[in-house]
């Protein structure tokens, strides 16, 4: 599990002040959803986690190391828009993340090591719900089917954080539902730390362990240019909606009561 300190960063483009004074201790295995209107930071805050930008002020530590000033295995990410390869199978979307880090030159393994990472690739596949569909196109899957194979793509490098930019939105109610429900089912098993921009509210405090308000406290025209985002509200959601293991403690680490038929909240049985 995997511990984020975010210290007084400041990011600005060519004077102008996007986010300012953002300050945020995450704890291991938080599920942070990052809210707020358009325009106040919160892709520019997540592409920072990345490393696809860089802090104008300040400084970002995992498990108390310094960010790496590119990105790295260790952080996937997932997009609103499908980042799979058209001209890919399936299986192959999955499988180019494990060639290419284990054959950086030729992109390609062979033989036992080949085999290897084709069964992890389809392991990975089956995960998210597409064992079954490991030779077709990306153009031959639904949407919700795509985002699944992003989500698996992300995954398959066992990165310790998950960055999520408002990667459901395209979906309609029905398939983003379904994948709600594996997205918590592979966050618990993996125990990642996950950082998830949304607009839609529900999805925040149904998803979040905490949910984190970007907004800008001066907002006139005049002000725009040299007051920046910053973080507004910071609310910790728990017992959360959904079931938890039992020996699992809420983020800032305090204990979970049980109720009086001594079930846990957040569990069956909890009178919910």
């Amino acid at each position: 599990m995997t511990a984020v300190s975010v210290q007084n960063l400041w990011k600005e483009y060519d004077g102008r002040v996007v986010l300012e004074h953002v300050s945020l201790e995450v704890a291991p295995h938080s599920f942070i959803a990052l809210v707020g209107p358009s325009g106040c930071g919160k892709s520019t805050f997540l592409r920072m986690l990345l490393s696809a930008e860089t802090p104008t002020r300040g400084q970002i530590l995992v498990d108390g190391e310094q960010l790496p000033g590119e990105p790295t295995a260790d952080r996937g990410v997932v997009f609103q828009r499908y980042s799979v390869f058209p001209h890919l199978t399936v299986l192959e979307n999955v499988l180019i993340g494990l060639e290419f880090a284990a054959s950086p030159l030729l992109g390609k393994l062979f033989g036992k090591a080949r085999r290897k990472a084709r069964e992890e690739a389809a392991g990975m596949l089956a995960a998210v719900g597409l064992g079954d569909f490991l030779a077709l196109y990306p153009s031959q899957l639904s949407g919700g089917m795509q985002q699944r194979l992003a989500i698996a793509q992300a995954l398959i490098k066992r990165p310790r954080v998950l960055l999520l930019d408002e990667p459901f939105g395209a979906l309609d109610p029905g398939i983003r539902a379904e994948i709600h429900v594996l997205m918590l089912k592979l966050w618990r098993e993996t125990r990642m730390t996950v950082f998830m921009v949304t607009h839609d509210l529900s999805e925040a405090f149904h998803l979040g362990t905490r949910v984190i308000a970007f907004d800008r406290p001066r907002n006139r025209p005049e002000e725009r240019e040299r007051y920046g985002a910053t973080i507004t509200h910071d609310l910790a959601i728990w017992p959360p909606k959904y079931p938890v293991a039992d020996n699992e403690t809420p983020p800032g680490g305090t204990t979970r009561p049980l109720d009086d038929a001594g079930a846990q909240p957040g569990r069956p049985g909890a009178g919910q």
